[in-house]
C-alpha cells in the first residue's frame, strides 16, 4: 500500500515523486559521514603555490600547485614529490587564510612523497590513519585544491587495491589505492581520508581521459618515509652496481635447475668499482635469488634491495653458462635521487 505524505503546504507527495521514504535518513547518514571526515581534516588541508628554480623568457619562474597536509602541530606538512620538484620558493595557504613559507626536508621520487616544514606552531593537524583495513568499496574522501579552488571536497568509494604504478623516478610504487572520488590537477598532494577524518592516502595521479579512475599512495607508505625524509633527507635504499632487465626464461632452463619462477633479472651492465663487480657479477648473468627471495624480475631486485642490506654480505644466485652460481654481494647505499 502506498502512503502519501504532505509538504509544508499540505499538499500530499508520493515518494516517486521526489524520494523513497527511507531515501532521506540514508542520505543524511552518508551527509553527515562527509561532513563529519571535511571537518576532522579541512583545517589541516594546505594549498601549495610553488615557484620553480628554471625560468620562462624574461626570468620570470615557472609556477606550479598542489595540494598538502599537516601532520605535527609546529609545522610538519606531506605532499607529492612531483609537486615540489625543483621548487625555489613554496608558499603554503590554510583554508582559514593563513599563508606560511614552507621549506623542503625531504624529498623521495620513489614513492612520490616529500615532507615539508612550515614556519608556524599550534597547526591543525590531520590524523594518519591505517591503510592496511581498507576494503574495496569503502567510502573515501578526497580534500584538496583542484584547478586552484581551495578547499574542495570529493567523496567516492575505494575501487581496488594494491595497484602498481610507476613513479617519476621509473622505480614501481606498490599497494596503490584506486578510487573514483573526483581528482584534478591540484588535488596531488592532498589527502585522501575514511568516514572518520583519518588520512588513508596521499592523492597523486589521475588517468587523463578516464573518469572514475584515480590513484593514492597508501599512509602506510608515508608512515615508512616519513621518519626517514626527516632523519636523512631521502630514504637509504641498497645498490649493487648493475643495469638489467627482465626476461623469460625456457621451461627446459626452469626444468633443468629447479628454478621457482619463469623470469629472471638479465644483466646488461656492470658498473666498474661497484659492489656486483666486486662480487664477480658479469654481463648476461641471469639473477634468479638474493639471499632466500626468488627475483622474478628487475622490480623484484629493486623491493629487495633496501636499507637494511647496505653493508651487509648477501649470496646472490646467478645462472651463468647453464649453470648456477653463488656470488657474495655487498650492497652498498644508492645515490640520493637528484632533484628535478
Amino acid at each position: 500500500m502506498l502512503k502519501l505524505v504532505s509538504d509544508p503546504a499540505g499538499a500530499p507527495i508520493a515518494p516517486g515523486a521526489g524520494q523513497s521514504l527511507h531515501e532521506g535518513p540514508l542520505f543524511d547518514a552518508y551527509s553527515q559521514a562527509v561532513v563529519r571526515a571535511v571537518e576532522h581534516t579541512g583545517p589541516a588541508v594546505l594549498h601549495l603555490d610553488v615557484a620553480l628554480t628554471r625560468a620562462r623568457r624574461g626570468g620570470r619562474p615557472f609556477a606550479g600547485s598542489g595540494s598538502g597536509l599537516i601532520f605535527t602541530p609546529d609545522g610538519f606538512a606531506l605532499t607529492n614529490s612531483h609537486v615540489i620538484a625543483g621548487a625555489a620558493v613554496i608558499r603554503a595557504t590554510l583554508p582559514d587564510g593563513a599563508t606560511y613559507t614552507a621549506e623542503v626536508v625531504g624529498d623521495d621520487p620513489d614513492t612520490d612523497l616529500a615532507v615539508l616544514r612550515l614556519a608556524g606552531t599550534a597547526l591543525p593537524v590531520a590524523q594518519l590513519g591505517d591503510s592496511s583495513g581498507l576494503r574495496p568499496g569503502q567510502l573515501v574522501v578526497a580534500i584538496g585544491n583542484p584547478l586552484g579552488f581551495q578547499a574542495t571536497v570529493t567523496a567516492g568509494v575505494v575501487s581496488a587495491l594494491g595497484r602498481s604504478m610507476r613513479a617519476q623516478s621509473g622505480r614501481l610504487m606498490e599497494g596503490i589505492i584506486q578510487t573514483d572520488a573526483a581528482l584534478n590537477p591540484g588535488n596531488s598532494g592532498g589527502p585522501l581520508v575514511d568516514s572518520r577524518g583519518r588520512v588513508v592516502g596521499i592523492n597523486t595521479a589521475v588517468i587523463a581521459g578516464a573518469q572514475g579512475i584515480c590513484f593514492a599512495v597508501p599512509v602506510n607508505t608515508a608512515h615508512f618515509v616519513i621518519p626517514r625524509l626527516i632523519r636523512d633527507g631521502h630514504v637509504r635504499r641498497s645498490w649493487i652496481g648493475i643495469a638489467g632487465q627482465t626476461i623469460r626464461l625456457s621451461r627446459r632452463r626452469v626444468q633443468l635447475n629447479h628454478l621457482h619462477g619463469a623470469t629472471a633479472v638479465l644483466v646488461t651492465e656492470v658498473v666498474p668499482g661497484s659492489p656486483a663487480e666486486r662480487a664477480g657479477l658479469h654481463a648476461r648473468d641471469l639473477i634468479v635469488r638474493v639471499g632466500e627471495l626468488t627475483v622474478d624480475g628487475i622490480d623484484d631486485l629493486q623491493r629487495i634491495l633496501t636499507d637494511e642490506m647496505i653493508g651487509r654480505t648477501v649470496a646472490m644466485v646467478v645462472l651463468r653458462d647453464g649453470a648456477l652460481t653463488t656470488l657474495a654481494v655487498v650492497p652498498a647505499e644508492g645515490q640520493r635521487p637528484s632533484r628535478r
